[in-house]
């Protein structure tokens, strides 16, 4: 049998979501089945079940998920490469999953990514969400050498990425982040700044010079403040969470628009290469059995922790 979770309505995780069996089914044409060993869990997982991103209750009973990592367990016609890359056997990512909270996922041929064998399960599974995330944050900033960045909300799971890889433009970053996570942010090569208030005298203290771009993982109008002083054009100031601010003329990420999705698209290979060699750093904050998927989410909304939660089936 299959194992699935499904939100059967839209409310708090732990009154909606079930756990379901359902026969195996057969890979379709394009398709392959992947035996799951992870799966990343998200915000916008959270956000899904508790309706805010829409309430057709016609998509109930809904599976959850974006992506996971694991094993091709078989293939469906013509879903196989014709050099043979990709087969029974294989160590994959599945992004973007649809219904990845569980143990046996369909995903097209397209969504299914290669992982080198230094990188394991549970940091892939968490791994491409952000990773594009953050990478489309960069790109879309034009972050350069010589630059000096600031990112907000540097201790996230997508700030912490977007850290790395300015990083390895050559620009200089300044993360606000909590200040238990300073010392990581450090160990990363951002200048961290405690947020809260006087948060725009601390960045202006440690800046090297002119701030030229800020990103912002955070959405506080306290971060959106802050980079309005800091540069003079608002279409600096990127954010993929502070959606109430677009009247002030900021540029807001969400995957959407055509470059976005280029951005993400081309970035894929980049982060699974670089996080098998350790180029790139993430980590897994917990792990949750697949049945605890309610627990995990319910805890992501309260915790926001450094890292990623993982289920493991």
């Amino acid at each position: 049998m299959a194992h699935t979770i499904v939100a059967t309505g839209y409310g708090p995780p732990t009154e909606v979501l079930k756990l379901v069996e359902t026969e195996p089914t057969l890979p379709g044409p394009g398709h392959v089945i992947v035996e799951t060993k992870a799966i990343g869990v998200n915000p916008a997982d959270a956000k899904i079940v508790r309706g805010q991103m829409g309430g057709d209750e016609s998509k109930l009973p809904l599976p959850i998920g974006f992506e996971a990592a694991g094993v091709i367990a078989a293939v469906g016609d013509g879903a196989v490469t014709p050099d043979g890359t990709l087969g029974v056997g294989d160590r994959v990512i599945v992004y973007r999953a649809h219904g990845a909270y569980t143990d046996r996922l369909q995903a097209d041929l397209t969504a299914v990514h290669r992982i080198p064998d230094d990188l394991d399960f549970e940091h892939a599974a968490g791994l491409l969400l952000v990773g594009v995330t953050a990478a489309d944050t960069v790109q879309t900033a034009g972050v350069e050498a010589d630059d000096v960045v600031v990112i907000h909300g540097g201790s996230g799971a997508v700030g912490v990425i977007a850290i790395q890889l300015a990083r390895a433009r050559g620009a200089t970053v300044i993360a606000t982040a909590g200040q238990r996570n300073h010392d990581h942010l450090r160990a990363l090569g951002a200048i961290p700044v405690a947020y809260g208030d006087g948060l725009l005298d601390r960045v202006r203290d440690v800046a090297p010079g002119p701030i030229t771009s800020v990103i912002d993982t955070a959405g506080a109008d306290e971060a959106i403040d802050t980079s309005l002083e800091l540069v003079d054009n608002p279409g600096k100031i990127v954010s993929i969470a502070a959606f109430g601010r677009a009247s002030d003329g900021i540029v807001l990420l969400n995957g959407s628009t055509p470059e976005s999705r280029r951005h993400r698209a081309e970035a894929v290979d980049g982060l699974i290469a670089d996080a098998a060699t350790g180029a790139l750093v993430t980590e897994v904050a917990k792990t949750f059995p697949l049945a605890d998927a309610a627990i995990a989410l319910t805890e992501l909304e309260t915790s926001h922790p450094r890292g990623k939660f993982v289920l493991v089936p």
